[in-house]
């Protein structure tokens, strides 16, 4: 899973071509490492038609508010650059990531 920050989420996300899945994460934030090894997963079963990228909003929070991310988890799809959908906190589940996946590919 590629880690993007402040520098590089620009190019592998915004302006990267086709869809992109954006982790949001925060250091001190249990949902979002109990989520993790379930986003891995999916990274090996999607990672060839979809990019997998995590942002960890303690280190970009401006980033994070400038794209609304104002709680975590938060599991966003990116289509060429437009963020076209995500799940937020509660919804923010294994399955229901799946489900969001499957529509983008």
């Amino acid at each position: 899973m590629l880690v993007v920050d402040k520098e590089t989420f620009e190019t592998e996300v915004l302006k990267a071509e086709g869809t992109v899945l954006v982790d949001y994460f925060g250091d001190g934030c249990e949902p979002c490492k109990a989520l993790l090894p379930h986003i891995e997963a999916l990274e090996k079963t999607y990672g060839d038609k979809i990019k997998f990228t995590k942002l960890n909003t303690t280190a970009a929070r401006r980033l994070a508010i400038g794209q609304k991310i104002l709680g975590l988890p938060v599991i966003a799809i990116y289509k060429d650059g437009a963020k076209v959908e995500e799940l937020v906190k509660e919804a923010a589940t294994p399955e229901n990531v799946e489900q969001m996946l499957k529509k983008y590919i």
